[in-house]
């Protein structure tokens, strides 16, 4: 993924934290009175220059040392409901902040789980692990402390303006004067901060990454002994943020200097000509003490000024980053072609016409039934009695076709004009070379991603007209590269079964995946298996994610080289298990050993992104160059592809 997702100059910090209001919507109340409690607290701290004023000018001027000790409680009553109105904003703000926080991870997550696989291609998994923690955070943040107090402190420099000009209007523009400039300087640093706050939450991401696939990797990276050139890019990584925060710090000590310094001149300024005018008895001192002291009152609402802009410009890029993720389009289960479930072209079947949601004909069956006719049909596949065929059902490719959509415009799809029927109870193997598209063809069948052209159709029913809810129940999926969760192996396997399975599905699926090592760990099948199950061997990780693709009993079954990091020994029972599954299922088996593709009726072909030949392993043998080779393991020559097709 591009380091550089957004322009950030075309982007307006306001219109970006707009985007939060749904989110803020049902804590507005609690928001709203909190900032009303913080401007009545920092108006109550603006009257207390009033009341040095009364003391100077009366119980001090008058010698009257009852009218002193009265004013100090006034003092100290209006410290104490100052602190008391912070504390009971900062009350109100806490849980209502935490619970947007909490919403917005969670819809976070939410979207990530119902975006497409190409979605996850393209985008590192630290950079959407910072998005769901880091910019939250800087969110959660700004709501609770710049968006009150950027109001807060408006409203009291407005407030302090107008008593200081009330008290003496000609030390009020005096105090005024740096106004133009500081804004001016506001105006600069905003445009400047958002850029370089942009680019260090990326490389926070960046950094994210590339610490995740070190802790992932680490037995690679320890086994190669690469530790060191894995911490230069750490390293390398880690000072390019330095760099880029330190020049975040500079630009902040700029406005800082100037938001400070000057202010603090015109304050001498108004300092020196108050006391010569008090000199002349042009003004009281009493005046002057309550202007000087509303004046040094107004530093912390206008010091702040310089680093509430910086929150804010890094909430907004949090903001932006996080609606990043959320616009994304996630999966939907619309029907663009418009063909309602069970139409099958130039075919008739006992599914066709219905709509989607239906139940297919054969689902109230038992399990190895679903899509299935009545039991004994002499027309099954051989060595498949039982399994039944319907003229239209199974699981059928028909004239399909898949480029990805990041491919490079104008190359040729990775798949072209795929056509394949795999019969109700048959099971398929698909053999091609290595980057022929087996993989991915597998994906088009529970959606993984979308055919470009054409249509997969199961009993009948194409699947685009499917929820792909319903789709996933119906298929199951068994990756050749396995991933398992830092939970136990029950709940692992559990994974693939509806709602409602038990232990005795569990022990099935266990036993047929030969994955009775489970019971012997310390816990049994409640041992959590570490974060990517690699407490486990690569044989026991297969053998776990193949319990957890047929512990659901599914109608469908897609396996991907489900057999590759077995054993031979193994691999044996793991295939007389297996077998007993097969004959109660539909699947498609990607297959490069002899071993497995004799598990599968009938077999084909995928070369150059087409199904060059179809029947079963022994007509292959015989009849096609390309696929002797594959399954001898020798090199093939270069005339084996033509004379395949």
């Amino acid at each position: 993924m591009p380091t550089t997702r957004a322009t950030t100059e075309e982007r307006s910090a306001v219109r970006t934290l707009l985007r939060l209001w749904p989110y803020v919507r049902p804590v507005r109340a609690r928001l709203f009175t909190a900032a009303f409690v913080a401007i009545v607290a920092s108006c109550t701290g603006l009257v207390i220059p009033l009341v040095l004023k009364w003391i100077v000018d009366g119980p001090v001027a008058g010698r009257d040392p009852a009218g002193v000790w009265l004013g100090a409680l006034y003092l100290l009553l209006l410290g104490i409901a100052e602190a008391v109105l912070f504390g009971i904003r900062r009350w109100l703000v806490a849980r209502p902040l935490s619970h947007v926080e909490a919403e917005m991870r969670a819809s976070l997550y939410g979207r990530l789980q119902r975006l497409p696989v190409a979605f996850h291609d393209r985008w590192a998994s630290g950079q959407l692990l910072s998005r769901g923690t880091t910019d939250l955070m800087l969110v959660r943040m700004f709501l609770a402390f710049p968006l009150t107090f950027l109001l807060v402190n408006g409203v009291t420099i407005l407030v302090g303006v107008v008593i200081m000009l009330m008290q003496d209007w000609v030390l009020g523009l005096v105090i005024l004067g740096p106004a133009i400039p500081v804004m001016w300087t506001c105006a600069v640093f905003e445009r400047r901060y958002a850029l370089v706050a942009r680019r260090a939450q990326d490389q926070v991401g960046d950094l994210t990454t590339v610490v995740e696939e070190s802790v992932l990797g680490i037995r690679i990276v320890k086994g190669f002994g690469r530790h060191r050139s894995q911490a230069r890019a750490f390293r390398e990584l880690a000072l390019t943020l330095r760099g880029t925060e330190l020049h975040k710090a500079r630009l902040l000590a700029v406005i800082w200097g100037v938001i400070v310094t000057l202010p603090e001149l015109a304050i001498g300024a108004a300092l020196v000509l108050g006391a010569v005018r008090v000199a002349d008895g042009g003004l009281s001192a009493g005046t002057l003490v309550a202007f000087l002291s509303t004046a040094l009152a107004l530093r912390w609402p206008v010091d702040s000024i310089g680093f509430l802009l910086a929150m804010s410009q890094e909430a907004a890029t949090a903001t932006e980053r996080y609606f990043e993720v959320m616009d994304e389009e996630p999966e939907d289960d619309s029907t663009p072609s418009g063909r309602r479930a069970g139409e099958a072209s130039g075919e008739s079947s006992a599914s066709s016409g219905r709509r989607v949601g239906e139940a297919a004909e054969g689902d109230s069956l038992p399990f190895g039934r679903r899509g299935q006719g009545a039991a004994g049909d002499d027309s099954a596949p051989p060595g498949r009695r039982g399994a039944v065929r319907a003229v239209g059902g199974g699981l059928r490719f028909e004239s399909v076709s898949f480029r990805y959509p990041d491919a490079p415009p104008g190359s040729p799809p990775l798949l072209t004009g795929i056509d394949l029927h795999i019969r109700p109870g048959e099971s398929m193997a698909l053999v091609g070379a290595t980057g022929s598209g087996k993989t991915t063809l597998t994906a088009l069948v529970p959606r993984l991603h979308e055919v470009t052209s054409g249509r997969i159709t199961l009993d009948g029913v194409d699947i685009t007209a499917m929820p792909r809810e319903e789709l996933r129940a119906k298929v199951a999926v068994a990756f050749e590269e396995p991933t398992l969760f830092s939970t136990s192996v029950g709940e692992n396997v559990l994974m693939g079964a509806p709602d409602g399975a038990g232990k005795p599905d569990l022990d099935r699926a266990l036993a047929v995946a030969q994955a009775e090592f489970a019971h012997a760990l310390p816990q049994g099948t409640d041992t959590r298996v570490g974060e990517q199950g690699l407490s486990l061997s690569g044989g026991q990780r297969q053998r776990l994610a193949l319990a957890r693709a047929v512990v659901g009993r599914p109608g469908f079954l897609v396996l991907d080289d489900p057999l590759s990091a077995l054993d031979v020994h193994t691999e044996a029972a793991v295939e007389a298990a297996l077998r007993r599954v097969l004959a109660d299922t539909t699947a498609l088996i990607v297959a490069h050993r002899p071993s497995t593709v004799l598990l599968a009726d009938r077999v084909a072909l995928l070369s150059g992104g087409r199904i060059a030949a179809v029947g079963t392993h022994q007509e292959l043998l015989r009849t096609n160059a390309e696929y002797a080779h594959l399954m001898s393991g020798e090199p093939a020559y270069a005339g084996d592809t033509e004379d395949s097709r």
